[in-house]
Formats: structure tokens, C-alpha cells, sequence
């Protein structure tokens, strides 16, 4: 089973039911792993109980670069008879079922489940990368961009953004709060704002709509905001401990009104970090509300990576001024306003602050020239185009290791303001498969929107449990041949 262990991917599972300790056991084998220089993806599926239910974590590992774990389990580790009954569909040939050990044993010493591999144990421990979920990551990114405060309800799945920050306070730095509910929570971080402080905030879709009042107070009175919006399949309460990429017409068109905002849809936990920094530069530096869109499994998966926090800077707009500037009057308002911040109601007025507002727009799509908004991998000169955006990146390129023909992967990284010539120059004239974790095809049909490119290969899926990568593949073959 173990034979060419550095070259293949092998995956674990570890089932049981909540308080057994299952995603603690998954965990310790995965860092265990990391430490012996392999790539490791790891996911949780929990249902939505605040006791019981069956718990499931899936690693899968390799030498080479893995992108997401596998539905296949080479081990199964279960701590009761229904993890058994669950999982046997997915075992491979051969497999090892552990039924015998005790998870907090395997969790105090991980290797025994290696027993049987030559030398596991003794493999050099390499530091270079860490496990880390997109939460985390996006949160450090904030860190790194210098934010002042962070404010949020609990919401599955943008929790461990608020734990994560509550955790790393300090007198005389970071602060972060957690108001009665979502609508004080962007109330606060918008009077946070007005007073200089970085603030930014973070809930799962359905809290996010309870924002919408206040997220346009942000676009009119011109107040810099970062929101994380972490998706579940919806709608309404929907599955909140399952995924879903349902709400990208949501996000870019959220609020009353028309106003200047930027959607920025991270695919891993690297890009994670980098989308929280970016957010938070770009939101004080344009004056305007910055949305990262994120969702269940980019928020909790884990995957070893590299955050190269030297990377960052703090960026300042020093033509900002705050309350308690000297000989200076700064005001906000929610009202139409003329430039000097008195309400209007006249049509000439009403023109010109429109105009003002959307005269960012220009500045943002020039800055938008620096910034890899859209990303090509793969082979960049195939006429096999594989379009995705957020989360999905993962499985696409783990399959792209199964793809029978050269395929170029195009990842839409701003949804808003959208690329279009980009976008526009990788697509056209190319057989094109979308790939969405939705029913309507969403991002195709915002591509159609932007560039005129209708794509009519797509593969969706809406049933909230993330593509399989050897699926994926299989399905994506059989549409080129």
C-alpha cells in the first residue's frame, strides 16, 4: 500500500462522532506529515449540531505539490462502528482500516499510524512551510497590513477569523470586538473608520445581508471597510456547515444604490493572506469598501504554504483627514452631499457627487494594472481553457494532473471592478469549460456580461460538498473528447 510513497498521493481519514477528537487526530498526522517535508491538504466535514453527529477529516499527502485532499482513503481510521459503515465505499483496494487506537494516542503520537513505512519517523523535520486554513491566512494578512480593528458576530464559516485575531490582542495594538449582532458589528467598524482606526469585518453571507443598510452609509459617506463574506450553501439558513460559490452576484452588486466597490475571490490560503493585506491597503488608499469573498472550504481546509509576510507594506493615503485635525472640519453623513459635505437635494449637486464618487473607478482600474487580478496557469498558449474563480482553484489544478490534452487555467481573482480585456484576451476564440460551485453559472454568465463570450461548456456542482479532483478531471476529458 505504502510502495512509492514519495512520489503518490495517499489519503487518511479519521471519523468519529464530536468530542471523540477527530479533527485534533487529523491535524497532528498532517503537521506530522509537513514535518517530513510532504505537501498535505486537509478537510473537515462536522454537521450543524452543537453535540453529536458524525465528524470526518480527510488528508491526503505527497512529495509533489497537492492542491486538495482526494475522495479515496488509503487508511480509515474510525473510533466507531458508523465511520466504518460511512467510509467503506471510499476505501481503495487494499486499504488499512485502524479500529484499535484510541484518537487522543494518535493525536500524542502520530507516526504509529506509520508503522509500517521504513524510516517515516527519522525524515528530517522541515520548517519552511506551515498548515494553515484561509481564515487564518486572510486574517494575518490584515495583521500585516496594519489593522487597527477587527469586528464580528460569530457565523459559521468566518468564526476563526474572530478567534484567531481575539487570540493575538495586545494593550496597545489590535482590538477586537464582538457586538450583539452583524448590523452594530458594521455600524462600529464605519465609526472606527470616520475616526482613522483600520477596522475591518467578517460573516458568512447571511450576515452579511443584514449589512446591506450600513455597507451603502460606507459607499455614500466614502469610509474605508474590508469585509470578509465567507459563503455556505444557502439560502436563508441553509447548510451553514457546507460550501457553496452562490453568492458572487451577491457581493459585487450588494447595497442600495450605485457606488465604488472592490471584490477581491482569493483561490488558496497564500492568496488568502494576500487578499486580506491588499483589501486593507486598497480600501484606505481609494476611501472605498473592499469585499473578500470567501467561502467554507477556502475558510476551514488546511494546506501547507508559504506566507511571505515580508511582502507586505502599509500603505497610507495621506490626504485623509480625521476628526480632532487641527484647523480642519470633518464630517460624514448618509445624505447626498456637495464637497464640502452639506446635504443636497439638487439634481446639478446629486450629478456631480455621483461623478465624484465613480472618478475612483479610473483610479482604482489603473492600479488594477499592477495587480495580477487575473491569473494564467497551465499551459498559457492552449486552446483548452479551464475558467474558475475562489476555492474551486484547488480541485481544477489537482485535476489539471489528469487532463488528457495541454489546457490553459484561467483564475478571475477581481470580480469587481471586473478585467474584462484580461479576461477577454485569455477566452476569446477558445474552447472554454467553466467550473462553479453553483446552480446558475454565475461567473460565466458574468463573463458573458463583461466580455460578450458566452461559455456553453460548464460543470457545476451545488450539492455543497467540494469537487472531487479525479471526478473533475474525468468529466472535463470526456467534454474535450
Amino acid at each position: 500500500m505504502f510502495e512509492n510513497a514519495q512520489k503518490d498521493i495517499l489519503t487518511i481519514g479519521v471519523g468519529g462522532a464530536a468530542g471523540d477528537g477527530v479533527k485534533k487526530a487529523g491535524i497532528k498526522i498532517a503537521d506530522f506529515l509537513r514535518g517530513r517535508g510532504y505537501e498535505v491538504y486537509v478537510s473537515f466535514e462536522y454537521p450543524s449540531l452543537i453535540r453529536g453527529g458524525h465528524n470526518f477529516t480527510r488528508l491526503s499527502f505527497s512529495k509533489n505539490r497537492i492542491w486538495c485532499d482526494h475522495s479515496k482513503l488509503d487508511i480509515l481510521i474510525a473510533s466507531n462502528e458508523e465511520s466504518v459503515g460511512l467510509h467503506r465505499s471510499e476505501l481503495k483496494e487494499g486499504a488499512k482500516i485502524i479500529t484499535d487506537m484510541p484518537l487522543p494516542k494518535i493525536s500524542e503520537n502520530p507516526e504509529i499510524i506509520f508503522s509500517d513505512i521504513e524510516n517515516m519517523s527519522k525524515m528530517p523535520f522541515d520548517t519552511k512551510t506551515e498548515l494553515i486554513d484561509g481564515n487564518t491566512a486572510f486574517a494575518k494578512g490584515l495583521q500585516a497590513a496594519g489593522l487597527d480593528f477587527y469586528l464580528a458576530y460569530p457565523m459559521t464559516p468566518a468564526t476563526s477569523i474572530l478567534h484567531y485575531l481575539a487570540s493575538k490582542q495586545t494593550k496597545e495594538g489590535l482590538k477586537v470586538i464582538q457586538p450583539e449582532n452583524e448590523i452594530s458589528v458594521i455600524n462600529m467598524a464605519l465609526g472606527m473608520a470616520y475616526a482613522g482606526k483600520r477596522a475591518a469585518v467578517g460573516t458568512a453571507t447571511g450576515g452579511f445581508a443584514l449589512m446591506q443598510e450600513a455597507f451603502s452609509f460606507a459607499g455614500m459617506a466614502e469610509l474605508p471597510l474590508v469585509v470578509a463574506v465567507a459563503q455556505r450553501q444557502a439560502p436563508a439558513t441553509g447548510v451553514p456547515t457546507r460550501s457553496s460559490q452562490s453568492d458572487l452576484r451577491f457581493v459585487i452588486h450588494a447595497g442600495h444604490g450605485e457606488f465604488p466597490r472592490i471584490v477581491i475571490s482569493p483561490g488558496d490560503s497564500e492568496e488568502s493572506f494576500r487578499a486580506g493585506a491588499d483589501a486593507l491597503n486598497l480600501a484606505w488608499k481609494f476611501q472605498v469598501p473592499v469585499i473578500v469573498l470567501l467561502d467554507k472550504i477556502l475558510s476551514e481546509h488546511l494546506m501547507t504554504s508559504v506566507l511571505d509576510e515580508n511582502s507586505i507594506s502599509i500603505e497610507r493615503n495621506e490626504n485623509i483627514i480625521f476628526p480632532g485635525t487641527p484647523e480642519k472640519i470633518v464630517k460624514v453623513t448618509s445624505y447626498e452631499h456637495d464637497e464640502n459635505g452639506f446635504t443636497t437635494d439638487k439634481p446639478e449637486d446629486i450629478k456631480k457627487a455621483v461623478e465624484r464618487r465613480f472618478e475612483k473607478m479610473g483610479k482604482i482600474e489603473e492600479e488594477m494594472q499592477n495587480i495580477e487580478t487575473v491569473k494564467i496557469l497551465g499551459d498559457k498558449e492552449s486552446e483548452n481553457v479551464v475558467v474558475f474563480f475562489g476555492s474551486t482553484k484547488c480541485p481544477v489544478l489537482e485535476a489539471s494532473k489528469y487532463f488528457d490534452k495541454p489546457a490553459k487555467l484561467v483564475q478571475i481573482v477581481w470580480l469587481e471592478p471586473f478585467d474584462a480585456e484580461k479576461v477577454k484576451k485569455e477566452l476569446e476564440n477558445k474552447r472554454v469549460i467553466c467550473i462553479e460551485g453553483n446552480h446558475n453559472g454565475q461567473l460565466a454568465s458574468l463573463i458573458r456580461e463583461k466580455t460578450g463570450i458566452e461559455i456553453k461548456d460548464k460543470i457545476l456542482k451545488y450539492n455543497s460538498i467540494p469537487f472531487d479532483p479525479m471526478e473533475l478531471a474525468e468529466k472535463i476529458n470526456s467534454l474535450w473528447s
